[in-house]
């Protein structure tokens, strides 16, 4: 759905809210922010203590560390479903470098 729209609706946002509840909320005011960004490695979202790696909708938050299934592959933190958004209406901040090595100057 996203996809064919390219862009969040307000019919995709409630569905993103509806499915995901607060966790969607979260990842749609990242993806609004550009805080979703894409390097050659990993894609990174940038949340407002720390910068999380988002590979293959996994993620190592605390969140999805302790609150979530891991049987369960719809059940998602908010960094893996705003990668997920992002991606699906290309809105991730593409940066054609490594983040393993930029992340060795933070």
């Amino acid at each position: 759905m996203l996809e064919d729209a390219g862009a969040l609706s307000p019919a995709a946002v409630d569905q993103i809210i509806a499915v995901h509840g607060d966790r969607g909320q979260r990842a749609i005011e990242a993806v609004g922010e550009g805080r979703v960004k894409a390097y050659k490695d990993f894609t990174v979202v940038v949340g407002h203590e720390d910068e999380y790696v988002v590979e293959a909708d996994s993620c190592e938050c605390a969140d999805a560390t302790y609150n979530l299934a891991t049987d369960d592959p719809e059940q998602l933190c908010w960094h893996a479903i705003a990668v997920r958004i992002a991606t699906a209406i290309d809105a991730a901040e593409e940066h054609d470098m490594w983040y393993s090595e930029v992340h060795e100057f933070l």
